[in-house]
């Protein structure tokens, strides 16, 4: 809004006070000349000295009362004006979409608002002209000491500029940004204080939301960060004790507590403690005679395999049968989830601390998270332990295919004695022995124990390929046998699978060795029956018993 101003030059009621300003100056001189030189000169010259006095009062009047009537124009002029500027004031603030605000510098109390603060705080301007101070009650309590402190300072500062919490008469919270200076009077002295408040409860959402994206970012790539280091150290020794170790120190970084333990499953709901790790870095492994758990006992440990779900209890106190729970009962938090590998029940990880409310729902996701990467790695580890604990009880039963062959080579310049020799051993044996042929795979001989063990008569299988017969879960194992055997002439604990002739599918470890009959290539093979889980856990514990 703009508004024409006359210069002051131009202004004709400046211009008749100055007029009169003169003409009595100069009757104001002429008095003082009359009185002072009244000897000096005539009667008359005096007569016509007053005259001319008067005459000049009388226009110095005139030009006064002209003056006086311009004036209140002017005035009139000036006032309408003001009113118009106040009304186009009035209409712009009240349009504004902030806050326009006006303070007694000294009392604090609110002068002047517009409509915007019913818009913003949820109030109306009627209760700050009952109350000029209740908009201190519109400011957050945790926000509103330091904000009015910042007020009383903007006085001598002469800058008020804050962003804070304001609260609505439904509770809801809202940010506000309230800027604003003092306005000082002709000697310097503060009497006003003006500004603006703006409603910046969007931008504050989009900063929070934006720094938990970021905090989640942030974890997120920690996390990942973790997995992947844990993962690539389960990956790097299958040994079990190294797995188990390696496990537990990568869930204490990711879920804080005072204790982390992993139990094993023996057999159906019996458990065995595998190992424990505390959060001063010391760690309890299997003993001689280590802590075995029947989760029958247990509500807790049985609702966690029977569901193969996770199960969170952050105040074990308020749970009825918690202290009689043998090794844990004086934990008041407790998590647990469940260790499952190819659809089998291995074990279950266990988080203790003696604080109530310890874990949340992500400390659970955390732990499932990682108990996903640790039920392969503790798998890995039990086929691993399986394959050196049954290669060592298999090396005294490789003689007896060395002692076969050695016959099967003494039958070629001895055939009588030898053969019988050969097929005494042979016979004989507890393992299950076969000949093939190394390219086609056609069985030549088979000995009791291989019938027994795969459901085939002799009949049956002489003459025929494994192919044919289906022996091979995966004829690729097959192939990758015969491969090593060109190679280096023998294999040794070969893991693999074999179909019995009720295609039920048998874990099976193979050991062969290159023989000639006849001129043709052959293997010589004697297999056998992985250990089940039951004797692995068996030995692994007496394993770890004579190691410590």
């Amino acid at each position: 809004m703009s508004e024409h101003r006359t210069p002051p030059s131009e202004r004709p009621s400046q211009r008749l006070m100055r007029a009169g300003a003169v003409i009595i100056g100069f009757a104001a001189l002429t008095l003082l000349a009359t009185a002072f030189g009244a000897r000096f000169y005539s009667r008359s010259l005096s007569s016509a000295l007053l005259i001319l006095v008067l005459i000049a009062l009388a226009a110095a009047i005139i030009l006064h009362a002209r003056f006086l009537i311009l004036a209140r124009l002017e005035h009139r002029e000036t006032a309408n004006a003001l009113d118009a500027a106040r009304g186009d004031f009035q209409q712009m603030a009240n349009n504004i979409q902030e806050i326009f605000w006006m303070l007694d510098a000294e009392s604090k109390q609110v002068i002047y608002v517009n409509q915007a603060y019913e818009a913003i705080t949820g109030r109306t301007c009627e209760s700050l002209r009952d109350d000029p101070k209740s908009y201190e009650e519109v400011i957050h309590p945790e926000d509103r000491v330091r904000v009015l402190a910042r007020l009383n300072e903007s006085v001598e500062s002469g800058q008020f500029d804050e962003e804070f919490r304001i609260v609505w008469p439904d509770k809801t919270n809202r940010w506000v940004w309230v800027r604003g200076s003092p306005v000082r009077d002709s000697v310097g002295v503060v009497r006003r204080l003006v500004g603006t408040a703006q409603d910046v409860t969007a931008r504050k959402s989009a900063e929070e939301q934006m720094a938990r994206n970021l905090d989640l970012a942030e974890s997120a790539w920690a996390e990942a960060e973790a997995f992947r280091k844990t993962s690539l150290a389960l990956t790097q020794n299958l040994s079990m004790d190294y797995v188990l170790d390696t496990l537990l120190q990568s869930l204490l970084k990711l879920v804080p507590c005072e204790s982390a333990q992993i139990l094993l499953v023996e057999a159906d709901t019996h458990l065995f403690l595998a190992r424990e790790i505390h959060n001063d870095g010391s760690s309890t492994r299997i003993g001689k005679f280590p802590d075995t758990l029947d989760a029958r006992d247990s509500r807790f440990l049985m609702q966690v395999l029977t569901n193969r779900a996770s199960l969170l209890i952050s105040d074990t106190a308020r749970e009825q049968d918690w202290k009689s729970f043998k090794g844990v009962a004086h934990f008041r938090s407790w998590l647990c989830i469940p260790l499952v590998g190819s659809d089998s029940m291995l074990g279950l990880l266990c988080l203790g601390d003696t604080h109530s409310q310890r874990f949340t729902a992500e400390h659970l996701r955390l732990a499932k998270s990682l108990a996903i990467p640790a039920a392969v790695a503790i798998q890995n580890a039990r086929l691993y332990e399986r394959a050196e604990i049954y290669g060592t009880e298999l090396e005294h039963r490789l003689a007896d295919l060395e002692m076969a062959q050695q016959a099967l080579r003494l039958s070629e310049e001895g055939r009588t004695l030898s053969e019988e020799r050969f097929t005494k051993i042979f016979r004989s044996s507890p393992l299950p022995f076969s000949i093939t042929t190394l390219v086609e795979g056609c069985i030549l001989e088979v000995n009791d124990a291989f019938e027994e063990r795969y459901g085939y008569s002799r009949e049956q299988l002489v003459g025929r390929t494994v192919s044919e017969i289906g022996l091979w879960d995966d004829p690729a194992d097959r192939q990758r046998l015969v491969e090593k055997i060109r190679k280096h002439k023998h294999v040794a604990n070969l893991v693999t699978s074999l179909r019995k002739s009720s295609r039920a599918v048998i874990d099976t470890i193979v050991s062969a060795q290159v023989v000639e009959l006849d001129g043709r290539q052959c293997l010589l093979a004697v297999s056998d029956d992985l250990p089940t889980v039951i004797d692995l856990n068996s030995r692994l514990r007496s394993k770890s018993a004579s190691a410590t």
